[in-house]
C-alpha cells in the first residue's frame, strides 16, 4: 500500500534531519519506493504494515539515529487523495496556496477542535474541519497568528503537523507517480 509520512518539526530548532538520511532510515525499516519532498519531513513510500505501526517504527528509528523525538503522522494514498481533492477554501488554493494549510493530528480530532481554534483566530484567519483534517487559512501568514502549534495541539487533543497547499498537491503527484 502507498503512504505519506509527515514528520513534525524537523530541520527547525536544532533538529537536523537530512532527507537522504531519512530515506536511508525508511529503507532500513523495509519500506519500498521511498521518496522525500523538501526538507520538512515528507515521505512517500510503500509498505504492507498498518499506519500506527509505521508511525511508531519511524518515531523509534528517528530517535535512535538522530537523537531527538518527533511525532510521525501517516496517511494512506486513499486518504491523501481526499485532502488533495480540495479544501474548504477553494479560492485560497489558487490565490494563496502557501497560506492555506492542511493540519493532520496523530489521534482522532477532539470534538469541537475547529470551533475552539476559530474562536482564537485573528485578522481574518479561518479554521475548518473536514473529516479527519483541520484546514487553516492565514491571510497574513501563520507566523503572526495566535494559533500556535501548542494551541492547535491542545485543541486537537494530540500533536498536529501542517503542510501548505502546494505541498499537499506535490505529495499527491508523488503518490500518483508523477
Amino acid at each position: 500500500m502507498r503512504y505519506v509520512a509527515l514528520l513534525r518539526a524537523v530541520n527547525v530548532g536544532g533538529a537536523k534531519l537530512p532527507m537522504a538520511e531519512l530515506r536511508e532510515v525508511c529503507g532500513g525499516l523495509g519500506w519500498e519506493n521511498v521518496q522525500t519532498y523538501i526538507q520538512s519531513g515528507n515521505v512517500v513510500f510503500d509498505s504492507d504494515d498498518e499506519p500506527q505501526l509505521l508511525e511508531a517504527a519511524l518515531e523509534r528509528a528517528v530517535e535512535q539515529r538522530f537523537g531527538f523525538a518527533r511525532p510521525v503522522i501517516v496517511r494512506s494514498a486513499v486518504q491523501w487523495t481526499t485532502y488533495a481533492a480540495g479544501s474548504p477554501f477553494p479560492a485560497q488554493e489558487q490565490d494563496q496556496p502557501n497560506y492555506l494549510l492542511l493540519g493532520l493530528a496523530k489521534a482522532p480530532l477532539a470534538a469541537g477542535a475547529a470551533e475552539e481554534l476559530q474562536a482564537r483566530g485573528v485578522a481574518g484567519e479561518e479554521v475548518r474541519q473536514d473529516r479527519d483534517a483541520l484546514w487553516f487559512w492565514f491571510p497574513d501568514g501563520s507566523g503572526v497568528s495566535k494559533l500556535t502549534p501548542a494551541a492547535i495541539d491542545k485543541a486537537a487533543g494530540s500533536p498536529v503537523t501542517t503542510r501548505n497547499w502546494r505541498t499537499v498537491c506535490r505529495l499527491q503527484e508523488m503518490l500518483a507517480g508523477a
